[in-house]
């Protein structure tokens, strides 16, 4: 079997997951201990310097590839 590429990184909030609905399996929790902070922040700032998002999202990021 050929091995799947990963085509999206998206962080969404458990409520965009329960509108994606049980088609979406595969989705990993970030932990809010702080440890991805730097990584958040810098794809806040990417965003916000190309005017795609003034603020971060709401609390309840979840990694999904």
């Amino acid at each position: 079997m050929a091995q799947e590429h990963i085509v999206a990184v998206g962080l969404l909030t458990n409520r965009d997951l329960e509108r994606l609905g049980s088609g979406f399996s595969r989705c990993f929790p970030v932990s809010d201990d702080g440890k991805f902070e730097d990584l958040l922040r810098a794809i806040d700032e990417a965003d916000a310097a190309s005017g795609l998002r003034a603020s971060r999202p709401e609390e309840g990021h979840v990694k999904t590839i």
